[in-house]
């Protein structure tokens, strides 16, 4: 590094930290990212799967603004699949199996070629702040960098412990070193810091494993590309296998729930409701007999298998008798054994909608610092982070989407506004407006927004406007072209029609040559033209809500008939909105009304003021 003098930097080189450091440099700012170790950068340290339920979507929105995960998925997936195909689009999400090492490689090419971007390998110690605003960072060798803005995705690094039995020793992640200091830095400056786990299964030599004895699970016959950029996947996919707990399995765990530290007491902080390690599954559904295992390559040669379903921290001899246990895996060799790890992380109540920290000018936070969890909804974090401090940096209005919009502004919204106690993951029942926040519309929604400010390059505009000019012809041959007394636009919404089931099929449509992405967007479009409309019609209502801004010095406790729970609750998360408002958890209707009656009150007597001063 030939200078220390950076307009931004970003400190950790994960899902987060890479997408920050890509928009940030893609928008034209110095960029400096910082890792502990170059070779780690987007390390996939957990499953090696990209997607999923409501997470599929936060990845093809990540791809339309710009951002570098769904290239890299499509580029190292080694098997592609549709969740919830029988069910309606608005809960259909892409989800896809990786090759680690080649989805590594991909994102550390890209960073190496990026323009206005430099990697360096330091541990960051230290935060520099000169009256409430970011000047730098200092790292445990001494070095010191400076920037206007630095943002932190630290991952599960701060303060890390792992633990593994009565085993406990530092760490961020398996083999690299927890960050101490910088965990005391955020305390020192006056940030809330608490502790969340989190944890991984074992891993085991996939040439070890009993394929014949276990069910295969095959990918789509046509797997769909994640990146809006790319029309297909030809590489040849790997399958994965399914297998059980059993009875035998469970009997061992209960034996020794003495030796599980989180039921020892050694692990006080709370781990992930929805992804649970295997001694909490036999704890909460004692009456499952069975729990099921989804045997997953690590990458496309199968060297190894992540058993995911079995994340524990048991005791070495305990998983290795767990695994002797298991179909399929009787005689596999374990090349890694599963640990749980607990980390510092910010409760993301004190950041503004843009990610920046209130107290601290110029510091932004994003990813499982700010108490979420999984690689797709770090990423999203990242490249909103990225975005806003270039914004920051040039004076430009903070890039903030609104829940109507993009399944990153529920996840930002919900951040901000819900007192998190567990790792946050999203799920499609967290967007209210999920028929609108679709994955197979993620660039309609959100790739024009890219463009504006600065993150769509040409070729991707042109294709986009390719597509969308696309849909827009189909749609008018569907309105205007009539078949037995009906449009055909009318023939797709009745469900028993056969242009209903398979438009791409039907002779008229499949001459035009048309990708398959176009004709889906117009049957969907068709099909649910009045949902969408009713859907219109709510997120009109919520935007009245949305747009108005709540001062921040706004004293609760002085307005007039609010009650005195809403006014603890108000002044501990003072939202930026009063949509926001009406989102806290024990905020009523009434007490919403009460706020809007204040605020008219203060305008009309800063109106009079103002009247009377001119007078």
């Amino acid at each position: 590094m030939d200078t220390k003098i950076y307009d931004i930097i970003v400190v950790g080189g994960g899902h987060a930290g890479v997408e920050a450091a890509w928009a940030a440099s893609r928008l034209g700012a110095k960029t400096l990212l910082l890792t502990m170790r170059r070779d780690t950068i987007a390390k996939m340290s957990c499953n090696p799967a990209i997607g999923g339920l409501a997470k599929g979507q936060i990845v093809r929105e990540i791809d339309a603004l710009g951002g570098l995960m769904g290239l890299a998925t499509d580029a190292a997936g080694i098997q592609f699949r549709l969740l919830n195909r029988s069910k309606g689009p608005a809960v259909q999400s892409p989800r896809a199996q990786t090759d680690k090492y080649q989805y590594q490689t991909y994102i550390q090419n890209r960073l190496e070629s990026a323009d206005n971007l430099t990697i360096g390998e330091h541990t960051v110690a230290e935060v520099l702040i000169r009256h409430n605003r970011v000047y730098g960072v200092r790292c445990e060798d001494g070095a010191e960098f400076s920037a206007a803005a630095v943002i932190l995705t630290t991952g599960t690094f701060l303060r890390g412990i792992m633990h593994r039995g009565q085993e406990q020793w530092p760490g961020g992640r398996l083999g690299e070193p927890a960050s101490n200091a910088l965990s005391d830095c955020l305390r020192k400056l006056g940030l809330k810091v608490y502790r969340l786990k989190t944890g991984t299964p074992v891993r085991l030599d996939g040439t070890t494993v009993d394929y014949d004895k276990i069910d295969i699970q095959p990918g789509d016959d046509e797997p769909q590309p994640f990146s809006f950029m790319n029309d297909r996947i030809d590489r040849p996919q790997v399958p994965c296998w399914i297998t059980w707990t059993n009875p035998a399995i469970h009997d061992l765990l209960r034996a020794n729930l003495h030796l599980a530290p989180m039921y020892t007491g050694q692990i006080q902080s709370v781990g992930p409701r929805y992804c649970p390690s295997i001694e909490t599954k036999i704890v909460r559904f004692a009456d499952k007999s069975r729990h099921q295992v989804f045997l997953e390559p690590e990458d496309q040669a199968v060297t190894t298998i992540y058993c995911n379903g079995i994340s524990t921290s048991y005791p070495k001899e305990i998983q290795e008798q767990m695994v002797r246990l298991m179909e399929g895996v009787q005689r596999a060799r374990i090349v890694h054994y599963a640990y749980a790890i607990e980390y510092d992380y910010c409760p993301a109540t004190q950041l503004r909608p843009n990610l920046e920290t209130r107290p601290i000018e110029g510091l932004f936070l994003a990813g499982q610092i700010n108490g979420t969890s999984g690689y797709e909804e770090a990423a999203g974090q990242g490249l909103l982070a990225g975005v806003n401090a270039v914004h920051k940096l040039a004076g430009k209005e903070p890039f903030i989407l609104g829940r109507d919009q993009a399944y990153l502004g529920v996840l930002v919204d919900d951040l901000l506004t819900r007192e998190i106690d567990e790792p946050y993951r999203m799920f499609t029942s967290r967007a209210e407006y999920r028929l609108t926040l679709r994955s197979d519309n993620a660039d309609s929604r959100l790739t024009p927004l890219g463009r504006r400010i600065g993150l769509i390059d040409e070729p991707r505009w042109e294709r986009f406007c390719a597509k969308r000019r696309a849909i827009q012809s189909l749609e008018h041959y569907l309105k205007q072209t009539r078949t037995g007394g009906k449009s055909l636009w009318e023939c797709v919404k009745q469900p028993d029609h056969p242009l209903a089931e398979d438009l791409a099929n039907n002779e008229q449509i499949a001459a035009m040559g048309l990708p398959r992405e176009v004709i889906q967007a117009a049957a969907i479009a068709c099909k649910y033209e009045g949902y969408l409309a009713r859907q219109d019609k709510q997120i009109a209502a919520f935007r009245n809500l949305e747009h108005i801004k709540l001062p921040e010095d706004l004293d609760y406790h002085r307005i007039e008939h609010l009650r005195f729970e809403a006014r603890e609750k108000l002044s501990a998360f003072r939202p930026f909105t009063l949509g926001q408002a009406s989102r806290l958890g024990g905020i009523t209707p009434a007490d919403i009304t009460v706020i809007q009656i204040h605020l008219k009150k203060i305008k009309c007597n800063d109106s009079s003021r103002s009247t009377a001063s001119n007078a």
